[in-house]
């Protein structure tokens, strides 16, 4: 049987701001399904650990570790979860926060974690084939096991693989931190190695001695390796894209059930996609647009121009005088774009509702009960809530990269085959036409719109397809 240790510094559902703390619960739970001995660490964020979870733990061991000539303490608490074992590294130095990142000690607090990972192998006693790791917070593993810990016999035979679940973020430091943390030389302080404009960049040093990077989409990937999304590490990439994989993202198919969703007034499925018109009206009445019959756009993202969302309220501006639409928008984000919703709210009252909060249950609504959901990311790496859309009926309308690319089938006219609605160039007036071009199809051609529908929820993004991907890189390694 082949063993999987995953590593990662947020998993759901412990606690999670993004879509790496969904793969780090979603993905161990599809590989246990398919017979691999995976097991999780993740660091003991003791504060925000729910109550429910913090009653079921077990203290396993405690050891020490050196950080910068200093022996920290490491307790590795454990607890399991639907059959997958999960280890949680505590200190609370490192990690008795209000939050997960963001601290001017976040190199000292996930250096320690990352050789308390390492060293918890032998406590442990629990040797994997592979080690894999996740993002920045654990991406100097691979380089820690090279260096530091390659003395060590019974690590010699660990795999690790890489999973870049967003190149933006990557860890960036002094080059004292090799001293002040890590206690290692060097040697590897160069381009071949994790030496990036003078300092130290994590990332960097996982790309280079991982033995497999993947990303979550094919085309991202692709991207990556270009100076327009390599975010300086293109050069990198390109070295080593004979060890890169794209694998896309899934999603949890019984979480996001229109079928059973208890958020939705009127659960449906593709046979009575019809019964999603309850939903909307449900919807409407719920965020205080008028229940009418015209083109809904939800939603539901971090504003941010990452997300387009600059683009968006650019476009709807020259829209929504016009035409006649409805937008519901639920998120939170840079005051600058939670504010310019809040003007087209007060702006065109009975067109735009503004809900600057995160709401689970609201925008399982607004994915159940919307017409169009609009994704018009400058870059995606993945994205979920596209293909969460889908499951629901929600034609996507989205901006062609990463994920979304590989994930939504652009409706073609001639052959009536599509999931959505995409465009490729990255402007407002674009975004604009096919938000347009999507609203008239809903308005004149209804038969098409139905059509799409059932195609889009056809389609089958369950986590078992991305793990049975991820077990052939390991066997692979």
């Amino acid at each position: 049987m082949t063993k999987v240790l995953f590593a990662a510094a947020e998993g759901a559902p412990f606690y999670k701001t993004g879509g790496l703390g969904d793969v780090a619960y979603a993905l161990p739970q599809a590989l246990h399904k398919a017979g691999v001995d995976v097991r999780v660490v993740l660091p003991f964020y003791g504060q925000l650990l729910p109550a429910q979870y913090a009653a079921k733990l077990k203290n396993l061991a405690q050891f020490t570790v050196q950080v910068g000539g200093h022996a920290k303490y490491v307790g590795v608490k454990t607890l399991n979860l639907n059959g997958v074992p999960y280890y949680l590294i505590d200190n609370e130095e490192f990690f008795g926060r209000d939050g997960l990142y963001g601290y001017w000690d976040d190199g000292g607090r996930f250096g320690f974690f990352q050789m308390a990972v390492i060293e918890m192998l032998q406590v442990l006693d629990f040797i994997p084939d592979v080690l894999h790791v996740n993002d920045w917070h654990t991406a100097f593993i691979p380089v820690l096991l090279r260096d530091k810990y390659a003395w060590i016999e019974a690590y010699q035979g660990i795999k690790t693989e890489l999973t870049i679940h967003n190149l933006q973020f990557q860890g960036w430091f002094p080059a004292s931190i090799l001293d002040t943390v890590f206690g290692i030389g060097r040697q590897y302080f160069n381009d071949d190695g994790f030496a990036q404009d003078g300092q130290v960049n994590w990332l960097k040093g996982g790309i280079n001695f991982a033995d497999l990077i993947t990303t979550v989409s094919p085309s991202y990937a692709q991207e990556i390796q270009t100076p327009a999304f390599g975010q300086q590490l293109d050069g990198s990439l390109r070295r080593q894209n004979w060890k890169l994989r794209g694998i896309l993202n899934g999603i949890d198919t019984k979480l996001y059930d229109p079928a059973k969703d208890r958020n939705l007034k009127v659960p449906f499925s593709a046979k009575t996609v019809r019964d999603k018109a309850k939903d909307k009206r449900d919807l409407q009445k719920t965020v205080g647009l008028p229940q009418r019959s015209v083109p809904l756009f939800g939603i539901v993202s971090r504003l941010t121009r990452q997300k387009g969302v600059d683009q968006l309220l650019m476009a709807l501006a020259q829209l929504l005088p016009g035409e006649d639409l409805q937008v519901v928008m639920l998120g939170t984000g840079d005051s600058d774009l939670e504010e310019g919703f809040n003007h087209l709210r007060d702006r065109f009252a009975g067109k735009v509702a503004s809900l600057v909060r995160f709401d689970e249950g609201l925008a399982q609504k607004i994915y159940g009960g919307a017409d169009f959901f609009v994704m018009p990311s400058a870059f995606e790496p993945s994205g979920l809530a596209q293909m969460m859309a889908m499951r629901y009926g929600t034609l996507p309308i989205v901006h062609e990269t990463g994920g979304l690319r590989d994930s939504v089938q652009a409706y073609d006219a001639t052959t009536g085959r599509g999931t959505g609605f995409s465009y490729y160039d990255f402007t407002p007036q674009v975004l604009g036409e096919t938000l347009v071009r999507a609203a008239k199809i809903w308005r004149d051609q209804p038969k098409v719109y139905l059509q799409l529908q059932q195609q889009a929820m056809a389609q089958d993004f369950d986590w078992t397809h991305a793990a049975k991907d991820y077990l052939a890189t390991y066997r692979q390694l």
